[in-house]
């Protein structure tokens, strides 16, 4: 019985602390966007298409 007296008040801060530092995530705007970063690797990007061609078309 006496370890319900130690581990009920550590669960409670570790469940205090995981709820602070998931506000703080939230509110930075850490889950602002989740699937963009995740999709851009996979896009080729024309801003560097367009100056290779545009060079190739001069030289």
């Amino acid at each position: 019985m006496n370890i319900l007296m130690m581990t009920i008040p550590v669960t409670l801060l570790l469940v205090t602390l995981f709820i602070v530092f998931f506000l703080a995530a939230v509110k930075s705007d850490q889950f602002d966007d989740l699937e963009t970063p995740a999709h851009g690797i996979l896009l080729d990007d024309l801003t560097d298409n367009e100056e290779n061609n545009n060079q190739e078309k001069k030289g």
